[in-house]
Order: C-alpha cells, then sequence, then structure tokens
C-alpha cells in the first residue's frame, strides 16, 4: 500500500512534469500545432477570452494554422491579437477564417528555442526538487518509524528521479525537434 505523502509527492511530481511537457509544446519547431496560438488573449464581447474560448483551431498541414471563430464578427480582433502577441506570425484574414503560414526558422531562431526549451526543463526540475524537499520535511515531521522513514525517502527519491528522467528525456525529444532541418 501506498503511503498518502508518497502518493501526494508523486502526484505533485506528475503536475510539475505535465506542466512542463505542456511549455515544451509551446515552443514551435516549424510544425504547425493549435497550441501554438490557442492560449492567444482575444479582446471579445468587452472582455478578454482565450483563442480557443472563442475559435476552431485546426492545423490543415504542417506550415499552416487555420483558426475560424464561431462567431464570424471576431475575425479582426482574432487577427489583431495573434499581431500584439509577438508571436512572428503574420495573420491572414480570409472571409471568416484566419490563415497562418509558418515563416521557415533560421538557425538561430531554433537555438533560441532551444535554450527557451532549456529553461523550461530546469523550472520543471526545480519544481520536482521543491516538492521532494517539502514531502522530506513532512515526513521527518511525521515522526514513523525508522524503517517506514527509510523506505519513504527512498520511494521519494525514486520518484524524482524519475519525473527529472521524463523531463530530460521529453527535453532531449524537443531539442532534436527544434534542431533537425
Amino acid at each position: 500500500m501506498s503511503h498518502p505523502l508518497l502518493a501526494d509527492a508523486q502526484a505533485k511530481m506528475k503536475k510539475a512534469v505535465d506542466f512542463t511537457l505542456h511549455e515544451f509544446a509551446s515552443i514551435h519547431t516549424g510544425k504547425a500545432t493549435p497550441a501554438m496560438v490557442e492560449g492567444v488573449m482575444v479582446e471579445a464581447y468587452g472582455s478578454q477570452m482565450r483563442l480557443k474560448e472563442c475559435a476552431a483551431i485546426m492545423t490543415p498541414d504542417t506550415r499552416m494554422i487555420q483558426i475560424q471563430p464561431w462567431d464570424a464578427s471576431l475575425v479582426k480582433a482574432i487577427e489583431k491579437a495573434i499581431q500584439t502577441a509577438n508571436l512572428g506570425f503574420n495573420p491572414q484574414v480570409d472571409g471568416k477564417i484566419v490563415r497562418i503560414p509558418l515563416p521557415d526558422m533560421s538557425r538561430e531562431r531554433r537555438h533560441e528555442f532551444v535554450k527557451t526549451a532549456s529553461k523550461f526543463a530546469e523550472d520543471g526540475r526545480v519544481h520536482v526538487r521543491n516538492v521532494r524537499r517539502d514531502i522530506l520535511e513532512a515526513v521527518k515531521r511525521g515522526k514513523f518509524p525508522e524503517d517506514e522513514t527509510k523506505r519513504l525517502e527512498k520511494d521519494i527519491q525514486a520518484a524524482t528521479d524519475k519525473s527529472i528522467k521524463d523531463i530530460n528525456d521529453h527535453f532531449a525529444a524537443k531539442e532534436k525537434e527544434l534542431l533537425a532541418v
């Protein structure tokens, strides 16, 4: 049976890994994905909405993002939001649809993205280690029998190692994807 502190540590570490992978998804590799624009904030109906809340986002091919607003009156607002988000995209309005052709990436730009991914990976690893520290402090405060404490510390370290390995593996894959021409 899993100890509640170990289960808590694993859940928090999984969250840190998942967040890091989501951050990786936001880095554009030259292949179009909806994640590249879904978080863009659009001025709609007098308030700010995320793009994915007011439009369908599709990728008809690897070099194009296509956005179809639920309400055609939002086309101009979506175009403006994408321009002001500074993603390096040049949206084109085509009737009720906004198309975003992806520019080819320069070598420098690819290396910038690798640096960004590296920072996301490090932030994720730091978060995992902070979870480990907090849970180990809780174990010490818990005044468990010595053998249980030792087993918990070992299991928490194993969960930490697994989470950091997950982040490192995904970072290596992202780096390879970014540098592939």
